[in-house]
């Protein structure tokens, strides 16, 4: 890359600084309070979800379990229940089994090191960069769609298929040293705004992948099977004509459910785990 100078980087933060001031949006329930908890749980539900779909389910959350400790001793199937509507359920048994592992390993105390983060169910690399970033104020290098939309729009406006090992330098040499967690907040909330006015800018990323339909997917029938077994036990035979898909299909995804720990067949009866 060719070196930014002083006046450039000073330039690009007055100019995301002045979007946050005017359309930050500070009214997002995460913003409120960053108990390094409250930040963890809304990352990982912010995962390949939309805020307007996290913003209720994240209160609601926060409302039934509202520290760690609550969340590391609630019955599997009361996280599973309240999960339901975001999608990939997956995250909401990882989010308690990382809060048991809290418990264990760490004194209950959310760690801020890479690694111990990284060790936790369900923490990528993303979401630890985050968990740093947003939770304890540390200048970590974060990368992800909306802050990569900002990078290419702005300085790769011709570009196609960049990839992120070209966008990480600029990342890291016009970040806000003192200011991470707000300086991050405003990227990623002027990306938004980017995707709304300009046509599909984060297509021009190597790392951007169509997310696949879920109608007719596996993840469809998961979710369907799990939306009736959250409502109360049911027959085999109750469970095909409630979701009403392929048998067979049906059958299958219910399998991987079990072998996950999402559901259990207790002689006939398919229930939540406990």
């Amino acid at each position: 890359m060719k070196p930014l100078t002083t006046r450039d980087v000073q330039a690009f933060q007055a100019y995301i600084y002045r979007f946050f001031t005017h359309f930050g949006r500070s009214h997002l329930p995460w913003r409120q309070n960053y108990d390094p908890y409250r930040i963890m749980v809304s990352e990982i539900m912010l995962q390949q979800t939309q805020v307007e779909r996290v913003v209720p389910k994240f209160v609601a959350f926060m409302a039934s379990f509202p520290n760690l400790a609550s969340l590391a001793v609630a019955p599997s199937s009361s996280v599973i229940r309240h999960w339901q509507g975001l999608g990939y359920n997956r995250r909401g048994l990882n989010l308690q089994r990382a809060a048991q592992a809290i418990v264990v390993h760490h004194n209950s105390q959310i760690p801020s090191l890479l690694d111990q983060l990284l060790d936790l169910p369900g923490i990528g690399p993303y979401t630890a960069s985050a968990i740093q970033t947003f939770a304890f104020n540390l200048p970590a290098i974060v990368i992800e769609t909306n802050i990569r939309t900002v990078f290419i729009y702005h300085f790769f406006p011709d570009g196609y298929d960049v990839p992120d090992a070209v966008l990480l330098p600029y990342i890291e040499q016009t970040l806000d040293q003192d200011q991470p967690r707000k300086w991050y907040s405003a990227l990623m909330d002027y990306g938004t705004h980017l995707k709304q006015v300009v046509p599909n800018p984060t297509r021009k990323s190597k790392q951007y992948v169509k997310q696949s339909p879920l109608v007719g997917s596996n993840r469809e029938v998961r979710g369907k099977i799990l939306k009736v077994v959250t409502q109360q036990p049911v027959t085999r035979k109750q469970l095909y004509n409630e979701v009403n898909l392929e048998r067979d299909r049906i059958t299958t995804a219910l399998a991987q459910l079990i072998v996950e720990g999402f559901v259990k067949n207790d002689h006939g009866i398919i229930t939540l785990i406990d």
